[in-house]
């Protein structure tokens, strides 16, 4: 009584085998053009140092209030209140040298001290008092 066989077999066995197909193909892994399954040398993702984030941030806002009259909210900003401080020494410092040097001059006095001051304020790791100093 066979007269042929189950009409689904080879539908589903063309699904399978497409399904299976994908499946291998998007197995690789690395930047496109690059050797498959190729990492960086790390695997993961390295953080960036406190001293880096922290003259980068205070750099930013450093060039944002230079010119205005006062220094914002600090939570505002994404400051701990230590580098809040920071800033505030940073603008100082970089409104005077603005008056005798020029914008320029107070660009660069604003790096340079947010660097040296961040790097001093993290020589020994994060801060001791608390996430708010």
């Amino acid at each position: 009584m066979g007269t042929g066989g189950a009409p689904w077999r080879g539908p589903v066995l063309a699904l399978v085998l497409l399904a299976g197909a994908l499946a291998t193909g998007c197995g690789e892994s690395g930047p496109r053009g690059g050797a498959a399954g190729t990492r960086a040398a790390s695997g993961t993702p390295s953080a960036t140092p406190p001293e880096d984030l922290c003259a980068r941030i205070v750099s930013h806002w450093s060039r944002e209030v230079l010119d205005s009259d006062t220094y914002g909210d600090y939570q505002s900003m994404g400051l701990s209140n230590g580098q809040y401080e920071i800033l505030m020494e940073v603008v100082d410092a970089a409104r005077a040298e603005k008056k005798r040097s020029g914008e320029q001059a107070a660009r660069e006095l604003i790096d340079r001290a947010a660097r040296e001051r961040c790097t001093e304020r993290y020589r020994d790791g994060n801060p001791t008092g608390g996430p708010w100093s």
